[in-house]
């Protein structure tokens, strides 16, 4: 059943909640929006609403941290995620086990506009020493990934979409930090996916398949760390490489793609997602119309590529 992603986490954290007496949550007056409220309704004396103040958020879930709790700290992606400077000194530096949650990502949002929209922080989080950067696809994904960032020690930041997501994984999937999912085979492209586009790539993969063409689709949950060999092998297979992503392409998956390839092997990439500007406001049907990011354009973007 399709579903946001942060309301997957929402559900995750709450259910967790009895198993990992150490997790606490805090919030900055978005709890109904990130869907963290659920975990304060079921674990109150855990929860801590800390206003419209994300850098005290970030500093005193860093201090929880290093008092051995494992922090949730949870705001939409653009604003946590522009506190870099205290990100980058009190989580990253201080190498604090502080759990980064980042809603409301990608033009996917919709009517809240620019604004509202986190579209570089792929970009800031990737840039931090020992910060790992998770963007599930599905319900189930984000679910696991959850517990993972739990267990995981130190500071992660988990992606997550307004919109609903259809749901991509296998049956019986297990995610594994770090490992990119192979979700269907194909010989004339590679199509690396993450977050709210792994659907709708998903998707067109599957109807161009009626028009000959054959492709590779990939979900990469884990950008930070990519997932190196995937991408290697992509590169020998000899297709075409292409990235999708509703985020800026400057510093975000297809950045840490063509980074993997000149390390290694170099070959032909396409990068698909918002280059040098910023988001507007609409419906999050129209935005993806616009951009490119929906079934049709994306199939139009795949077939003009190959062919």
């Amino acid at each position: 059943m399709a579903k946001a992603s942060r309301e997957s986490f929402g559900e995750a954290l709450a259910a967790l909640g009895e198993k990992y007496p150490d997790v606490v949550v805090l919030d900055a007056d978005l709890s109904k929006s990130t869907k963290s409220d659920l975990f304060a309704k079921k674990f109150p004396g855990r929860f801590f609403e800390m206003g419209i103040a994300e850098q005290n958020m970030i500093g005193t879930g860093a201090g929880l941290a290093l008092a051995g709790k494992i922090p949730f700290i949870c705001s939409f992606g653009a604003f946590v995620t522009g506190r870099y400077d205290t990100i980058r000194m009190s989580v990253a530096y201080s190498e604090a086990n502080v759990k980064i949650v980042g809603t409301h990502v990608g033009v996917g949002i919709g009517e809240d506009g620019n604004s509202q929209m986190g579209l570089e922080d792929i970009s800031l989080m990737r840039s931090l020493p020992g910060m790992a950067v998770i963007q599930p696809a599905d319900d189930v994904e984000t679910r696991q990934a959850v517990e993972f960032a739990i267990q995981h020690k130190g500071p992660v930041y988990l992606r997550l979409t307004r919109q609903k997501l259809d749901d991509v994984s296998p049956a019986g999937y297990k995610f594994q930090f770090g490992k990119a999912v192979v979700l269907k085979e194909g010989k004339d492209a590679v199509l690396f996916a993450t977050g709210g586009l792994v659907g709708p790539v998903l998707n067109a993969a599957k109807e161009l398949e009626n028009e000959g063409l054959s492709c590779k689709v990939v979900n990469v949950h884990s950008i930070k760390p990519i997932d190196r060999e995937m991408v290697a092998l992509a590169a020998k297979s000899g297709g075409k490489i292409m990235t999708f992503e509703d985020h800026n392409i400057i510093g975000g998956l297809g950045s840490a793609i063509c980074e993997a390839l000149c390390d290694d092997s170099p070959a032909r990439v396409k990068r698909v997602g918002l280059y040098d500007t910023f988001g507007e406001s609409g419906s999050p049907e129209e935005l993806y119309r616009k951009f490119g990011f929906d079934k049709d354009g994306v199939k139009k973007t795949i077939r003009d590529w190959i062919k």
